[in-house]
């Protein structure tokens, strides 16, 4: 038994700035789209101590879209529904981190 009302909490950016801002924002990379879909393939995979929340600017526009996994910590950007499913399925079932799509502190 955990500690923990959440094994894993995702927050996923959903920032929007104006169309053209020099530092972008992720949701017109395509966020909003791949959050919802985040969302309805957790339930699929039964994932019921996860909980995928919406945030705002995590502070990492020019590298969106992005998300952040606590408790550990860990930073990913992804382009797409693939993507998703790898994090889905290597870090939040497998509990492996994707180094393919993890930022790194300094980024």
């Amino acid at each position: 038994m955990s500690d923990h009302y959440y094994q894993a909490h995702v927050f996923v950016c959903q920032n929007e700035r104006p169309s053209g801002h020099e530092r972008g924002c992720c949701n017109s990379k395509g966020a909003t789209k791949l959050r919802n879909y985040m969302k309805v393939r957790a339930r699929e995979l039964g994932l019921p101590m996860t909980r995928i929340n919406t945030a705002g600017c995590l502070d990492r526009c020019e590298l969106g879209p992005v998300m952040v996994i606590y408790p550990e910590g860990i930073w990913y950007r992804y382009d797409s529904m693939e993507d998703i499913d790898t994090i889905l399925n290597d870090h939040l079932v497998g509990g492996q981190v994707v180094e393919r799509l993890r930022l790194a502190v300094d980024q």
